[in-house]
């Protein structure tokens, strides 16, 4: 039976990035004689009755063997693998990499390096009185600066860096009802970090940023970017990283530790390709056509 696939992105996302990247796995998958029909979220809307778990689409096309989803629509991906379709990455995975302080404990639970993470207690609302003594608390186990960061967010956005007591507590009052984590700073890491984009059990490709006037190093953000060899060292942590989130393929960001080993910064179970061609020339659209053609056999 020949196979045929679904790429999901958000619809509602700004700019064109996000059709980009669905169209380069859609090419990928084209060279394999895969057809790959392209939809937004919000052409697919889930219908739940006491009887049914269905989708309802303008088309009433046939459900595909697997989804590419590139999109963090967890209750989607999720009503689909109740509908027997296999997702890649699956709904669970999504929800961990989206969601930072799932991350960091997954990891954590599988003995990974990662930077010391205290977990900010949780608070229902704006405008209350804070205890300021997580933040004595904080300063005390990580020492400053510090990182404080959003459990959701993209690009480095929501990444701080503070550098006094005062500073702390200023931020944390503006994160009410948000939830967040205080981090140790890795400064032998300052405006550099490695990006390892995982397939299965292989580092298909690597590059190394760079920003000249940030502690973050994001390309969006306005750091640069070169083709990086990763140790075996470094390519281990980020095949474990991205079997500890269950994911079938991520994007791993890993911090260069003071001792020179790798300490994980972040994964995306999404992360785009685009950046990571023009940097080495790897098509890492093909290596995931070719895991899913591979494991749909």
């Amino acid at each position: 039976m020949r196979l045929n696939g679904w790429i999901i992105y958000n619809g509602h996302l700004p700019g064109n990035k996000f059709l980009d990247f669905a169209e380069w796995l859609q090419k990928a998958a084209a060279r394999k004689d895969v057809p790959a029909k392209i939809w937004k979220n919000n052409e697919l809307l889930s219908f739940l009755t006491a009887d049914e778990v269905i989708l309802i689409d303008d088309d009433e096309q046939l459900l595909p063997n697997f989804v590419i989803f590139t999109d963090k629509d967890i209750y989607l991906a999720n009503q689909l693998e109740q509908m027997g379709v296999r997702v890649y990455n699956c709904s669970d995975a999504i929800r961990i990499s989206d969601d930072k302080i799932l991350t960091y404990q997954a990891l954590s639970i599988h003995n990974l390096p990662i930077p010391k993470t205290i977990i900010a207690p949780k608070i229902f609302m704006n405008n209350v009185e804070v205890d300021h003594a997580t933040c004595d608390k904080a300063v005390t186990t990580l020492g400053l600066p510090m990182i404080v960061k959003e459990a959701f967010g993209s690009f480095g956005e929501q990444v701080y860096l503070v550098h006094t007591a005062q500073e702390l507590k200023e931020k944390v009052a503006m994160l009410q009802g948000k939830p967040f984590m205080f981090q140790e700073f890795i400064d032998s890491s300052y405006g550099k970090d490695m990006r390892l984009h995982v397939v299965g059990d292989e580092v298909v490709a690597a590059m190394m940023r760079t920003a000249s006037d940030d502690f973050r190093a994001n390309v969006t953000a306005g750091g640069t970017m070169e083709s990086y060899q990763p140790t075996p060292k470094e390519n281990e942590i980020a095949i474990a990283a991205t079997k500890a989130i269950g994911a079938d393929f991520a994007g791993v960001d890993l911090l260069f530790g003071a001792d020179g080993h790798p300490i994980i910064c972040e994964l995306n179970s999404n992360a785009h390709i685009r950046n990571m061609y023009d940097c080495t020339k790897i098509n890492v659209a093909d290596y995931i056509i070719d895991y899913i053609v591979d494991k749909e056999k």
